[in-house]
């Protein structure tokens, strides 16, 4: 193996590892849905946001949801919903 065979692979090597570095870069820069972005040109609102949580206890939490311009109140706990509390509950 001459010594330009060894600088070769060593700047292959090189190449190939800043090739990663910058793909980590890019996806840390603009996120795993930067392709989901690019095909969806127009901006849906959204019609469901959390507004705020509560833990209540590792197994359960009050959550406030607006859907449509309309507050609920969730309790959820063990993965299912427990009860959805009244308008007039607030």
């Amino acid at each position: 193996m001459h010594f330009s065979d060894f600088l070769q692979a060593i700047f292959a090597l090189a190449v190939t590892l800043g090739l990663i570095g910058a793909a980590a870069v890019a996806l840390r820069r603009y996120g795993p849905d930067a392709l989901a972005r690019f095909g969806s040109p127009q901006k849906r609102e959204r019609r469901l946001k959390v507004v705020e949580t509560l833990v209540l206890d590792p197994a359960r939490r009050l959550v406030i949801v607006d859907c449509d311009g309309k507050e609920r109140l969730l309790l959820l706990g063990e993965g299912r919903l427990m009860a959805e509390l009244p308008k007039d509950a607030r």
